[in-house]
């Protein structure tokens, strides 16, 4: 059984290596080009002197760090478009491996003959998905971490880990979300027994999905904190601690929100008072975020319930290979 699946997939398995080559020729030099400059520059060493503070005090080296930081994005700003592109591979894999796996052999009917040789459904679904799955698997675990080391340098020169999309295609839930992927394809493969509407069913599910789990379900996972900072403190938040500011403004001395995004410095003689445009004596800084810190935590979470997601699907999708007539 083993032996036939792999037969009737390599040649999906040989177009997806040929494109993680191509993807590879494209990430390498990139990447090391990316590395180089980083380190030339000293931003390494700048973060290492900033440390990991939410909050440090206004000098000359901070304003140089994000001179240089500014200015290495400056730089490769265009790759941000390519990290975009990295978002959309997990679906493929659900779209042109998952969903066709049952839903070509309904289409077909070449199911009927499989189950009539010997082979019991549950037996032929196991071993359809499992090594699916193991495939699927190894190869995203290569691409995670790829893609992990090619983004390195842009994330740690921009605002962290923990942003929308640096968070994406980092770390380990690159993994999670393509198994996820696979797995919804199969599962819709198993209702809707056609493969063209079984592959725009994954695509629509998988993006409804991650975009609820991201949007609404992400910055959740853990109470965000609260900072508070007048502008004669002269301070600044720390761009090097990985921070996700999720919302920031100027309230005035009651509490209360007078200019959401934005930050006011040490006001001249006059220039806080009442009138339009401005804030009122004791106004102050505040910012809303999740800790850098927090990002290998965030991972888990997300990892944890992606898998589940996988494991209901592959559970419900071997549930209905068992009854499909």
């Amino acid at each position: 059984m083993i032996w036939l699946t792999w037969r009737q997939h390599r040649k999906q398995a040989l177009f997806t290596l040929v494109a993680l080559g191509v993807l590879g020729a494209i990430m390498v030099p990139t990447g090391l080009a990316m590395h180089a400059k980083y380190d030339s520059l000293g931003l390494a060493a700048c973060r290492a002197a900033l440390g990991s503070a939410s909050l440090i005090t206004e000098s000359e080296a901070v304003a140089r760090c994000d001179s240089l930081a500014h200015g290495f994005q400056q730089q490769f700003t265009s790759l941000t478009f390519v990290a975009v592109l990295f978002l959309v591979l997990p679906v493929l894999v659900g779209v042109f491996f998952g969903a066709p796996l049952v839903a070509r052999e309904v289409e077909q009917g070449t199911h009927r003959l499989v189950w009539t040789q010997g082979v019991s459904r549950l037996h032929w679904a196991l071993a359809k998905f499992g090594l699916i799955g193991a495939i699927t698997a190894v190869l995203a675990v290569g691409y995670a971490l790829g893609v992990s080391w090619w983004f390195q340098p842009l994330v740690s020169a921009s605002t962290g880990r923990l942003t929308y999309i640096s968070f994406d295609v980092q770390g380990i839930v690159p993994i999670a979300y393509t198994l996820f992927a696979l797995a919804l394809g199969v599962f819709a493969g198993t209702y809707w027994r056609k493969v063209l509407p079984a592959m725009g069913i994954a695509m629509a599910g998988f993006a409804a999905v991650r975009v609820a789990i991201e949007v609404f379900a992400r910055p959740r996972y853990l109470p965000a904190r609260t900072l508070s900072f007048f502008p004669s403190d002269k301070q600044t938040p720390n761009f090097a601690s990985g921070d996700w500011l999720m919302e920031q403004g100027v309230r005035d001395a009651a509490g209360k929100m007078v200019l959401p995004d934005a930050q006011i410095g040490t006001c001249p003689a006059g220039g806080c008072g009442s009138g339009p445009g401005q804030v009122g004596p004791g106004a102050y800084n505040w910012l809303k975020y999740q800790p850098g810190d927090r990002f290998w935590t965030f991972q888990y979470i997300e990892t944890g319930v992606f898998v589940l997601l996988t494991a209901a699907l592959v559970y419900f999708a071997i549930r209905r290979v068992r009854t499909i007539a």
